[in-house]
């Protein structure tokens, strides 16, 4: 017997996280009983999401994309404005859905898998999974402020985990810099805010990097599975 949440999330239909919300929201059933966060399933057990019934005889087989993000571009698998969604880029029949989220404007690397295990690994905090990002901001930051990123800003009240900067190039002329951010955490909008509390804004964001996959040979909008290799990387993050 397995945790409804999780067989939800193994076979593909939403992530660990995702499952738990629409068991909290009301929206599964087993054997027609209203199911709560915790609840054990057995196999001949009748999962129900939204009215319908899970379909557990589906190819329960696990794929992994990393796509370059467009701008314009959501992080959820579906959007009730009808915006497009990084899902709708990947040409696939199984249920997919991305790896965290990066901003509607921000472009770069994006997971995407239909493997809960695997996702509910890589955002847990204690994995400390490195994002890169390039930002170009407005104006021309000091060494002082690269060192208050380094060491944390206050955002949302809370202060920020160490970080890399980076200083990469200035433009005088355009009074804007370019600086690599390297953060483990996944607040909402966080690489942003933090170049807020110490008063620059964001012009543009790219994500260059996700743990050790960079997406220098995608163009905008293309995407490659992962091989079995990386998927394997991917699983021993932080593990030691």
């Amino acid at each position: 017997m397995e945790r409804v949440q999780k067989v939800i999330s193994n076979l593909g239909y939403a992530s660990r996280r995702e499952a738990e919300k629409l068991i909290l929201d009301g929206k599964v059933l087993i054997n027609n009983q209203k199911a709560n966060l915790g609840d054990k399933v057995k196999p001949s057990d009748i999962i129900k999401i939204n009215g319908i019934v899970l379909d557990k005889t589906k190819s329960n087989d696990k794929v992994y994309y990393l796509l370059n993000k467009p701008r314009g571009v959501v992080s959820t698998t579906s959007d009730e404005l009808g915006r497009k969604t990084v899902v709708s880029l990947i040409e696939t029949d199984k249920r997919i859905y991305p790896v965290g989220r990066l901003d509607y404007d921000t472009t770069g690397a994006i997971l995407l898998t239909n493997d809960g295990d695997l996702t509910n690994l890589l955002i847990h905090p204690s994995r400390e999974v490195e994002k890169v990002y390039l930002a170009k901001i407005k104006g021309i930051i000091t060494g002082s402020d690269i060192f208050k990123l380094k060491n944390g800003v206050v955002v949302d009240n809370k202060k920020t985990s160490k970080a890399r900067v980076k200083l990469k190039s200035y433009d005088k002329k355009n009074n804007t810099s370019l600086v690599e951010l390297v953060i483990h955490e996944g607040r909402n909008h966080q690489v942003k805010k933090m170049f807020e509390a110490i008063g620059y804004d964001v012009i543009k964001l790219t994500r260059i990097r996700f743990a050790f996959l960079d997406v220098k040979t995608l163009k905008s909008g293309e995407y490659r599975m992962l091989t079995p290799k990386e998927v394997k990387k991917l699983y021993n993050l932080g593990s030691n």
